[in-house]
């Protein structure tokens, strides 16, 4: 499997950076992980720990290629969630830790999403978004039954608002799982925190990712323009990208 990868973290305007991202890269599959500790919470950082600690040894003790690539992360999504209302078990419901995370698993020319939450997905084919994953948020929704515009999305008092998340109530999160989606030589695959993409249009990380050069590079240049557009208030801003060289 030919790919190249990177992955950056950010603190932006915050004291403590409560992201974590990973990308996994074995022989034959690849793994793409961010998680973002979701600071209004007690102890954001000990949730996206444990949250990445579940998913990336649960990819790593697992026989590659995956049989079961939807299963696997139906299934350790599940346990990530479980080990971060634990953390919390002993707190109140609204002071419990927690996360949303966004994960992509690449094998056999194809990629397969999950996430929870409004971390993204991004899958980008030279100048065009072939499709991106849709935040579990009220604003997501309000885009999707046509009540509101994009540009009225993007500077929504609600958009960072989410309606689902790991950890807290013990009752398993709504996660949303894709099916397989080929891929062809050049393509890009992101995942974000809303640090990310929370001050930037998707036509702007399409422009960045879609053109030639370093994946590291281009994510700098993302996230440091997402942290300068935000100013002071910028949030903690982490992306992972893999871009798919061919078999």
């Amino acid at each position: 499997m030919r790919v190249e990868y990177a992955d950056i973290t950010l603190l932006g305007g915050r004291e403590e950076n409560q992201d974590r991202v990973t990308a996994a890269v074995a022989e034959q599959a690849a793994l793409l992980v961010v998680v973002d500790g979701m600071g209004g919470h007690a102890d954001g950082a000990r949730a996206a720990q444990v949250t990445q600690q579940v998913i990336v040894e649960a990819f790593w003790h697992s026989p590659q290629p995956l049989f079961d690539p939807l299963g696997f992360l139906h299934l350790t999504l599940g346990r990530a969630h479980e080990e971060v209302v634990k953390l919390g078990a002993q707190l109140p419901l609204e002071q419990r830790p927690r996360a949303t995370c966004a994960v992509c698993l690449i094998q056999q020319n194809a990629s397969w999403w999950a996430h929870v939450g409004d971390s993204r997905l991004y899958h980008v084919r030279g100048s065009t978004l072939v499709t991106r994953s849709r935040d579990h948020s009220h604003v997501e929704l309000l885009l999707r039954e046509g009540l509101i515009s994009a540009e009225q999305a993007h500077n929504h008092p609600m958009r960072n608002f989410v309606e689902c998340c790991l950890g807290g109530d013990p009752i398993l999160p709504d996660m949303s799982l894709s099916r397989r989606r080929p891929l062809e030589p050049d393509d890009v695959l992101l995942v974000c925190t809303d640090g990310l993409w929370g001050s930037l249009k998707d036509s702007e990380i399409v422009a960045e990712l879609g053109g030639g050069g370093a994946l590291r590079e281009k994510l700098l240049t993302l996230g440091e323009r997402a942290v300068k557009r935000s100013g002071s208030s910028s949030d903690n801003t982490s992306a992972a990208a893999l871009r798919w060289l061919g078999a």
